[in-house]
C-alpha cells in the first residue's frame, strides 16, 4: 500500500518539480545597457507615483538616460523571463535591492527568482529594501522574501524655507 501511495504521490510531484525548475531556467539578469533606455523609462512611466520613494516627478525621456549613465547603482539588471524583457532589479550602493516588474509579470515568482539571482551574484552580509510605506505589494514582497522591518523614517518638505 505505501509503496503504491508514493508511486502516485511521485506521478504528481515529478511533472510539478520538472515545471518549477524550468521556469527557473526561463528567467535570467542582464546588466543594464544602452538597449534598455526605452524599457526602463516606460517601466518608470508605469510606477505609480504615492508609492515611490526615490522620485515624485517624472523625468523627461533625456534626464532619464543621463541617470541610467551615470551608473547609479553598484549593479543594475533587466529581468528576463522567457526572453521577455520583464522587469529591472538593481543593488545599491549601500546595499539596497530595488525590484519592479511590468504590471502583467507580477504574482508569478518572477521577482523572487530574481531577487535570489542577485543575491547569489552579489552576496552581502546584509540587504535593505527602502519601500515607501503606500506601496504594500512590496511592502509583502519583502516580507515574505524574508526581510524584516527594522525602521520608519520621516520627511518633511518645505516648499518655502521661510515658512
Amino acid at each position: 500500500m505505501t509503496i503504491i501511495f508514493q508511486k502516485n504521490i511521485l506521478k504528481y510531484i515529478l511533472p510539478l518539480f520538472y515545471k518549477i525548475m524550468s521556469f527557473k531556467e526561463n528567467i535570467h539578469l542582464k546588466k543594464v545597457d544602452s538597449s534598455d533606455h526605452e524599457f526602463l523609462f516606460q517601466l518608470l512611466k508605469n510606477r505609480d507615483p504615492n508609492s515611490n520613494i526615490s522620485h515624485k516627478m517624472m523625468p523627461s525621456f533625456n534626464e532619464h538616460v543621463k541617470f541610467v549613465t551615470s551608473e547609479p547603482y553598484s549593479i543594475w539588471y533587466v529581468i528576463i523571463y522567457n526572453e521577455k524583457k520583464s522587469g529591472s532589479i538593481y543593488l545599491s550602493k549601500q546595499n539596497e535591492i530595488g525590484i519592479f516588474l511590468i504590471n502583467d509579470m507580477k504574482g508569478k515568482s518572477i521577482g523572487k527568482i530574481a531577487l535570489e539571482l542577485l543575491m547569489k551574484k552579489h552576496p552581502r552580509d546584509r540587504y535593505l529594501a527602502n519601500i515607501n510605506p503606500n506601496n504594500k505589494q512590496s511592502l509583502k514582497f519583502f516580507e515574505k522574501n524574508n526581510f524584516k522591518l527594522i525602521q520608519y523614517t520621516y520627511e518633511i518638505i518645505k516648499k518655502n524655507q521661510n515658512e
